[in-house]
């Protein structure tokens, strides 16, 4: 659970402008033809969830810097945030995924 100064909001911890979500990661894209700077770059597709596991919002896709794979739990970012893992390679992408989850406690 985020420390009692961070906001929640079904799929979102903030603590200022920085926002960490929590996703399952439900398949893979393979793209034959996509912008050099995603060459050898994962991109996954992922369902956003809330803090107690159930499905919120849209799926979307994003790419991996954390070598996640189907089926596991991963926290992403969204924004230009989303590249800054692959410096100085400019990726072009509006969702990341930065971590993934090997388990969360949620408070009553």
């Amino acid at each position: 659970m985020p420390p009692s100064s961070v906001l929640s909001t079904p799929s979102t911890w903030r603590r200022g402008t920085d926002a960490v979500q929590l996703a399952r990661v439900i398949g893979d894209v393979v793209a034959t033809r996509k912008d050099g700077n995603l060459a050898g770059v994962t991109l996954l597709v992922l369902q956003p969830i809330a803090p107690d596991g159930r499905p919120v919002g849209r799926t979307l896709v994003a790419v991996d810097a954390a070598g996640a794979g189907v089926g596991e739990t991963v926290f992403f970012v969204r924004g230009k945030e989303a590249s800054f893992p692959f410096y100085p390679t400019e990726v072009p992408a509006d969702a990341g995924v930065v971590g993934i989850v090997d388990h969360w406690d949620v408070e009553p």
